[in-house]
């Protein structure tokens, strides 16, 4: 298998969150034996942020990062255990919100697949980007 960052640039649709990553120097914590559970938002949740959004952030790796470091949970949690929580720490420190009551909602943003498995964690596909507070 592969790490997750490998697992993501394989996968095709995870361009804009790689380039985050890269930009923000967080590859080789992603390479790093974790495990972590990575809620990766596609490059069409990148494309759904305003106008500017993204550029703005690579010009603030400081945001960037607190960003990224909130799609990311300490430990690999399977979707089978995502369902039975209420809310996550993020590695940013605070919390997201989930709700499992129709699919399963981070905060605003749908999975679109979960569960897939990397030698170091775990991703779960989102559609939005999720914003910490």
């Amino acid at each position: 298998m592969a790490d997750i960052v490998d697992t993501a640039v394989s996968a095709g649709s995870f361009t804009s969150l790689v380039a985050a990553v890269q930009a923000a120097g967080l590859v080789d914590t992603l390479k790093g034996p974790g495990p972590f559970t990575v809620f990766a938002p596609t490059d069409d949740a990148f494309a759904k942020l305003p106008a500017g959004t993204v550029e703005a952030l690579f010009n603030d790796i400081p945001q960037l990062t607190k960003i990224l470091t909130y799609h990311v949970v300490s430990g690999k949690v399977m979707a089978a255990d995502v369902v039975k929580l209420t809310s996550a720490k993020t590695v940013e420190g605070s919390e997201v919100k989930i709700d499992a009551s129709n699919g399963v909602k981070i905060n605003d943003a749908t999975v679109t697949a979960a569960d897939v498995v990397a030698d170091n964690g775990v991703i779960h596909v989102i559609d939005s980007v999720l914003l910490p507070a």
